[in-house]
């Protein structure tokens, strides 16, 4: 028997130990997790045996796999980013440095990232560009800029969510006969809050610069804008009322006790069949059918009553500064790759013109990983053939837990880039 299995023999033991030890416990609520001194690790596996000790290692313990968000897509030289739990973070390291594994540890102690997140200056109750905002602050904001930029920004609803919360989309643009538009989203997965704090500011630097800037203001007068701030909303509400790591929806799945599904994997685009997962308690949940949950079915029925007009589709994510268009369902290339492809090189320099942070494009599938079921792959499928994910910063230094302090020039280069494809789909419009 090789070393390595017996790592895998030992982990297992180890855990079932655990398991057996603590059977008579109290059960806590298995999706609540206290974020104290939980550690996130970063590891490469080199061979296939290190995989299947990634593999065991998440069939023992809780695992929340940031990236990839599935154990089921780790790969030999991948890097993976994991989080474990406190009581686990000891052993867990032991067996790292016992296997060999190229690791190391990413986030020390979570609460204390969690907590250093909140360094803007901008310490106001309200609402705030440069810092993350709730989900209350946000529905006002809303408001507010439709009602102080009548001309230029409308709120409507598309829908509401699993918990009743009214879905708002902005529409912003000169009036104007016939117009084309563009839709922008943020805040899939709850967790990914420099998201929504671009679709913020996105809105913020149109209503400010309108009239001030030439390409925002051509951009303005010739298409219009949907914008939805927050996709998942209660999901996000979740993020900052119980668990900071919280990704899915917040549905009931019938027959367990698991809730959410993955919004992402819940389109109707090679639904459910490459790495998402059929398993209502993983993270990659594709959902029981196609647009099963509320908040897909309310912006996949807006595309839809839209798409004469909507010419281009964005979705907002983070992490990991990658610029993806389709497919991530399959490895097949896109009718249009040279395009997009040529797109993306583009607005990718335009990006890293401002602070020179690096961004990696490419179809979905191969520039990270297969994932069935995207929101993207559906609008282009759906015939919108200008249709990109951003993955926003940073690499993994914090992850998804971005401190305010990223907030403005994270959103400032992303503006870039969002202005460059807007620009080009205006002058290629069809």
């Amino acid at each position: 028997m090789g070393k390595n299995k017996h790592q895998v023999l030992y982990l297992h033991n180890f855990f079932c130990m655990s398991k057996c030890l603590s059977i008579d416990l109290p059960v806590s609520n298995p999706i609540f997790f206290s974020p104290f001194r939980q550690k996130v690790f970063r590891v490469i596996p080199q061979n296939d045996e290190q995989v299947a000790i990634i593999n065991s290692l998440a069939s023992n313990i809780e695992v929340d796999f940031w990236q990839p968000d599935s154990v089921t897509l780790v790969r030999p030289k991948m890097q993976v980013d994991f989080r474990v739990e406190a009581d686990t973070s000891f052993e867990v390291e032991d067996l790292l440095k016992e296997s060999g594994m190229e690791y190391r540890v990413l986030i020390d102690n979570l609460q204390a990232a969690v907590d250093a997140q909140f360094d803007s200056k901008a310490r106001t109750t309200s609402h705030s560009y440069e810092k993350y905002n709730n989900w209350e602050t946000i529905a006002a904001w809303t408001a507010d800029i439709a009602a102080q930029n009548p001309d230029l920004v409308s709120r409507s609803v598309i829908g509401e969510t699993y918990e009743g919360r009214p879905m708002y989309i902005l529409k912003m643009g000169k009036s104007g006969p016939n117009k084309k538009a563009i839709f922008m989203d943020c805040g899939f997965h709850a967790r990914e809050w420099i998201s929504p704090a671009f679709c913020q500011w996105f809105v913020k630097e149109a209503v400010e610069t309108y009239g001030k800037d030439t390409v925002m203001t051509t951009l303005l007068d010739s298409l219009d804008f949907y914008v939805l701030p927050v996709v998942n909303i209660d999901g996000y509400v979740y993020t900052w009322t119980n668990d900071r790591m919280w990704r899915k929806t917040r549905s009931k799945n019938a027959g367990s006790h698991c809730i959410g599904t993955d919004p992402n994997r819940n389109f109707n685009a090679g639904w459910c069949t490459l790495g998402a997962s059929k398993r209502p308690c993983d993270s990659t949940y594709c959902g029981s059918a196609p647009e099963s949950e509320k908040e897909t079915k309310a912006l996949a029925d807006f595309i839809r009553e839209h798409l004469s007009t909507i010419k281009a589709y964005l979705t907002i994510h983070s992490y990991s500064q990658l610029l993806l268009f389709p497919y991530s369902y399959t490895y097949k290339l896109p009718s249009n790759y040279e395009e997009l492809k040529s797109i993306a090189h583009a607005a990718a320099k335009q990006l890293a013109s401002l602070y020179n942070t690096k961004y990696t494009y490419g179809p979905g599938a191969t520039a990270i990983y297969p994932a069935a079921g995207g929101s993207d792959d559906w609008a282009y499928d759906e015939g919108i053939k200008y249709s990109f994910t951003f993955e926003l910063r940073d690499t993994g230094r914090y992850g998804f837990i971005l401190p305010e302090s990223q907030i403005k020039p994270t959103c400032e280069e992303t503006l870039l880039a969002v202005k460059y494809i807007a620009n080009y789909v205006l002058e290629h419009l069809y």
